[in-house]
């Protein structure tokens, strides 16, 4: 029962295919969509440019969505307030207030945690689209993986951060010096998720930045820059009172997920891919359904032996050629 049958009807065989022949033959578009690759496929511009905006839209929305629940996130901010001063590492009061004195200093890292963020995340996509395309589809694949699971975070952890911790005196610089372009402070405030801080994504998208430059980069200056460039945002976001450094570490956390969600996905790092990704078949690049090989044809039946003496024409009745007995020779 179930297997594909043939028979016979004169000289012509038909094939007969089963109910899960037919289904496993009709094609199949959602198990095509999530079949990963089998290799690095050449990027398209006009398709990434959407799918970064559509996709920074969706985590915006999604992040801002997230109900504010503001005791909660002054509790969870004490907690973490309290466990840095048991370790010994809570710094970060000093360091603002520090900071906060040099005024061309703290201004200048207002405008950096407002606009690097994004520049510099940007500049390196693009540098990976022109320059090594087999290894940009993984890595874009790390960015969207931390920046989704970052969500998880803000949803299940609210956190106020520091420049909004009542539990000590920290400095808001972007209000005292009245700089603009930070969604953190200011007018902006009211569009964003002032308790989303943990995990911070300016730490995860800044050590993606310093991770792809450091082991992807040829020149040493360059490698250099990727190794210095999450430094240099891990004290501006806590020399601004935008984050504790703990919420580094959950930053940190959420890159290492995305790095193993691509690895899973393409079956290698990153940094294994080729530099250059073969331009593939319509039908791959494309994400449609592979053909099919033709099936090979079976063997047409060799023909009964004539009656001797026989005409050609068939039987009178419907009876198949192959049952009917052999007339004798009169």
């Amino acid at each position: 029962m179930g297997a594909p049958t043939t028979r016979s009807e004169g000289e012509e065989r038909v094939s007969t295919a089963t109910p899960q022949d037919e289904r496993r033959a009709r094609p199949q578009p959602l198990r095509t969509l999530l079949r990963r690759p089998q290799g690095p496929r050449r990027p398209r511009i006009w398709f990434e440019i959407a799918l970064i905006a559509v996709s920074y839209w969706v985590y915006s929305l999604i992040r801002n969505a997230v109900p504010e629940h503001e005791a909660v996130a002054q509790r969870h901010a004490q907690w973490v307030w309290d466990f840095q001063q048991t370790l010994g590492l809570a710094f970060e009061q000093t360091v603002n207030h520090s900071i906060n004195k040099i005024t061309w200093l703290i201004v200048g890292m207002n405008y950096y945690y407002a606009t690097l963020h994004f520049v510099v995340t940007i500049g390196v996509l693009v540098w990976l689209y022109r320059r090594q395309p087999g290894r940009y589809g993984a890595a874009r694949t790390v960015l969207f993986a931390t920046t989704a699971v970052a969500l998880v975070g803000y949803y299940f952890f609210p956190l106020a951060p520091p420049r909004l911790f009542d539990g000590a005196e920290f400095v808001d610089t972007v209000i005292v010096h009245g700089t603009w372009g930070s969604m953190a402070s200011g007018d902006m405030a009211n569009v964003s998720n002032q308790f989303a801080a943990m995990p911070s994504m300016h730490i995860g998208w800044s050590a993606w930045c310093g991770v792809i430059l450091l082991l992807l980069a040829r020149r040493t200056w360059v490698r250099a820059l990727g190794v210095l460039y999450p430094v240099a945002t891990l004290v501006v976001i806590v020399a601004t009172g935008n984050h504790f450094w703990l919420d580094a570490v959950g930053g940190l956390l959420c890159l290492a997920f995305g790095f193993a969600v691509a690895k899973w996905w393409y079956r290698a790092h990153v940094h294994r891919l080729p530099v250059e990704a073969a331009q593939l078949p319509r039908t791959a690049a494309d994400g449609l359904p592979e053909a099919e090989p033709a099936a090979e044809a079976e063997p047409a039946a060799a023909p009964l032996p004539k009656p001797e003496g026989g005409s050609d024409a068939p039987p009178a009745d419907d009876e198949p050629a192959r049952s009917r007995p052999v007339a004798a020779a009169p």
